[in-house]
């Protein structure tokens, strides 16, 4: 089962290793950036001690440096590696599920081939479902599969301590070390310690019930998880000061507490739905510029929310570990539910890597139940085939659209295509369309683009800069400058635009002011080439004019 497991997930994947980097972060996290480019003191130095792009991943980027050694700038090798640490988590889930299904229903466990089937269906939900696409074809999210390499692992030796099947203090102290690991691949995985507690309380039932909440038993328990809880602070610091760093947290102006708690209730109910319906994803849901409390979807969601908790808080002693599963989906979920709104996504696939793992768990549980109930009737043969058949129709049908959707990813203007199909009202989408075919040389095409962001957002500083650029690449500087000056006034620090600008006035011949426009630019963005390029080149004609 597991080799099927792999195997499958393997397939159903296997597009992305056609595809390209995308001009979604993958621009700057690779093609402009070379400081991973190895695995030499400078690199390693800069891995433990950058906050590139808002994220402090050391573990990620040094996984990024050897493919860099291995494979040089071809996409194909980081998307192997994306795909084969994936299949890893798959074969990893297996076995974590396996052991959690056999606490949960010990009668699985006398049935060795329902349990091996509970376990691979369960497996199969998370591996192939095309929520994860995001997570394997995109570069970028090398963080999450990495992540969930160590996380997954993590549980599964911290079940080991507490079952006492292995040296209880050796498998405690590794599991603190996995979880470290974790963290250091991505932030994420914060909400492990409270996802630990949970399991303690089932199925593990080392907390409530007869052993209660605060006795000494129960202390023990939670005095296990101080060296959890202070990893997962010190990452929780770490990640906002990366977020601070970036400038990319909004502010309670631009939204505000009610408004967070919308998102974060949308968030859980839009989750949910894709799960159960994965169409239409798309690699960027805009959030709306104002939130209604009073509109549909958010009553909806907020309805949703109520029924499922008010459900799992009336059958928590029937099915114990529907509430469970859960109050661990609305944990792992947390820190990326708007409450601290980063970004300008109301939701995003790739948060549900980790979050999906509790209704994997819940699809095996119920095929097992569904085995169990069918070996006591009296037409157990023809029974049994028709619930083999229906789980092997969801896996296929889960594996095509997976298929299909990490085909998506192959370049960034069949990406951004994609999106704008989905939502043409972004002015990101619109920008990033613009951009892509920008790229290409597509130059009408992208203006058209550009004008459409800013007819959407004219307060969209990026949009005027690139539509800046493209003007001045059509031989229209007056135009462009009017652009770049634009930016400036919606966002001061943006270094693009001075070095844009810069190169418009170099090419009018006035290479003070350029000069100062480059300086600009380097003032705020140090490590950008261009604008060092451009600034030794005008002071270079400085110098030959005096």
């Amino acid at each position: 089962m597991p080799l099927l497991v792999a195997v499958v997930t393997l397939a159903a994947f296997l597009p992305t290793l056609q595809n390209q980097f995308v001009n979604w972060d993958d621009d700057k996290n690779f093609l402009d950036n070379p400081h991973y480019r190895g695995l030499a003191g400078t690199h390693l130095r800069w891995m433990w001690t950058t906050f590139h792009i808002g994220h402090y991943a050391p573990l990620t980027w040094m996984t990024l440096g050897l493919d860099y050694l291995l494979w040089g700038m071809n996409p194909l090798g980081y998307h192997l590696t994306s795909l084969l640490l994936h299949a890893a988590n798959a074969v990893v889930f297996y076995v974590l599920a396996r052991r959690i299904l056999t606490l949960a229903r010990p009668g699985l466990a006398d049935r060795g081939h329902a349990l091996a089937a509970s376990a691979g269906f369960a497996a199969l939900v998370f591996a192939i479902h095309p929520l994860r696409v995001e997570s394997v074809a995109w570069v970028t999210e090398r963080r999450d599969v990495l992540s969930g390499l160590f996380y997954l692992p993590t549980i599964l030796v911290y079940l080991r301590a507490c079952a006492r099947e292995a040296p209880g203090r050796r498998s405690y102290w590794l599991s603190v070390t996995l979880f470290g690991c974790a963290l250091l691949s991505k932030s994420m995985a914060v909400s492990l310690p409270v996802v630990l507690l949970i399991l303690d309380v089932y199925p593990l039932q080392r907390l409530g019930g007869p052993i209660g909440w605060w006795g000494q038993r129960a202390r023990r328990v939670y005095a296990d998880k101080i060296p959890f809880v202070l990893l997962a602070a010190a990452a929780s610091a770490l990640a906002f000061r990366a977020q601070t760093l970036l400038h990319s947290l909004v502010s309670l102006d631009q939204l505000s507490v009610p408004g967070r708690l919308e998102v974060s209730v949308y968030g859980l109910s839009f989750y949910l739905w894709k799960m159960i319906l994965p169409l239409r994803l798309s690699n960027l849901y805009p959030r709306p510029p104002t939130l209604d409390p009073w509109a549909m979807p958010f009553l909806l969601s907020c309805g949703v929310v109520l029924a499922i908790t008010a459900l799992a808080l009336a059958c928590r002693r029937r099915l114990p570990g529907l509430l469970a599963a859960w109050a661990a989906y609305v944990v792992v979920l947390m820190p990326v539910l708007g409450i601290v709104q980063i970004g300008p996504q109301i939701a995003a696939d790739r948060y549900t890597y980790l979050a999906g793992l509790g209704g994997a768990l819940l699809a095996g549980a119920g095929l097992g139940a569904c085995w169990r109930t069918v070996a006591s009737s009296t037409t157990g043969t023809p029974t049994a085939v028709g619930l083999a058949g229906t789980a092997t129709a969801i896996v296929l049908a889960l594996g095509v659209l997976t298929w299909d959707q990490a085909q998506v990813w192959h370049d960034s203007e069949r990406l951004w295509t994609h999106a704008l199909a989905i939502d043409p009202s972004s002015a990101v989408v619109q920008n990033n369309l613009g951009y892509a075919l920008d790229l290409q040389g597509k130059l009408a095409e992208a203006t058209e683009h550009y004008r459409q962001a800013l007819h959407i957002d004219h307060n969209f500083a990026h949009a005027h800069t690139s539509l800046g650029q493209a003007l001045l690449a059509q031989g229209k500087p007056t135009e462009a400058i009017e652009h770049f000056q634009q930016a400036l006034r919606i966002q001061p620090e943006n270094a693009e635009a001075h070095n844009n600008w810069g190169v418009v006035l170099g090419q009018q011949g006035k290479p003070a002011e350029a000069a100062e426009h480059f300086q600009q630019a380097l003032r705020i963005k140090p490590d950008y080439a261009d604008a060092r390029a451009n600034l030794a080149r005008v002071v270079t004609l400085q110098g030959k004019g005096r």
